[in-house]
């Protein structure tokens, strides 16, 4: 199967076929990109094992068979590490205190609409770039109000574009550029456009392999080519360097 690399891609555990469909559909429509639908936990581990770039799983905790949804949490706590929602029809105290045990990073009580599902995907996302796991999923949707437009997992950026969020591996950026209070992020093959302060972005970034070279630009530092006087060269970009900026940044090119 083909996959986008900028789409959040996510996995659905649903044993109701209409409701794994309807779901899939909201999140095509939310610009997600559903890399399948799996009916039980045996299916489930193994579309994880063959799909290394699932980003988000969403779980109903009630499944058929001998092993629930809670059942697969534990599995994904313990071998996988990838943010999960758990979704249900069932909000019985029994079943939220089992729920609890596994640390969910967001939960969805059925039926659901358009709206709660991109607060679930945000917070499960924003909790778990937060390392927060299971902080008041079941009780509050304060966390969910919170401006989550960038954050850093593992090995990428998600960065909020309109209601959706979009996912950017940091080796592929070259550059940030930012314009007022917008940036543009500029990698190998694409630049992508987001209404967000380059602070923001500069915040999440690995300080070993990025370094702000100017009030507008932060570079990564593993893909600069070259520099002559005070710019430096990415592919076909020059990228100035100010004043103030000067000796920090050079002293890390000595050897080009």
């Amino acid at each position: 199967m083909h996959t986008n690399n900028n789409k959040v891609q996510v996995l659905i555990v649903e044993d109701e076929i209409i409701v794994a469909q309807d779901i899939r559909d909201r999140l095509t429509d939310m610009n997600y990109e559903v890399i399948a639908t799996a009916p039980s936990v045996d299916k489930a581990v193994a579309v994880i094992e063959t799909h290394p770039t699932i980003d988000i799983i969403m779980i109903d905790i009630i499944l058929k068979g001998d092993r629930d949804g809670i059942a697969l949490a534990r599995i994904i706590n313990e071998r996988f590490q990838i943010p999960f929602i758990f979704l249900t029809s069932h909000a019985d105290s029994s079943l939220v205190e089992r729920a609890k045990e596994v640390n969910p990073y967001a939960y969805i009580l059925k039926p659901f609409n358009d709206r709660q599902v991109n607060i679930a995907i945000e917070l499960a996302l924003m909790n778990f770039s937060n390392k927060t796991p299971g902080k008041d999923v079941f009780t509050s949707e304060k966390e969910s109000q919170k401006k989550a437009e960038v954050l850093q997992i593992k090995d990428s950026l998600f960065l909020k574009k309109n209601h959706h969020f979009e996912r950017v591996p940091l080796k592929e950026i070259l550059f940030i550029q930012a314009d007022n209070n917008y940036c543009t992020i500029y990698t190998k093959s694409k630049k992508f456009l987001y209404a967000v302060v380059l602070k923001k972005i500069e915040s999440q970034l690995p300080p070993a392999n990025f370094i702000r070279t100017h009030r507008s630009y932060v570079v990564n530092i593993n893909l600069v080519t070259g520099f002559e006087g005070n710019l430096l060269f990415m592919d076909e970009h020059k990228i100035p360097v100010s004043k103030s900026q000067k000796e920090l940044v050079f002293k890390l090119f000595k050897t080009i």
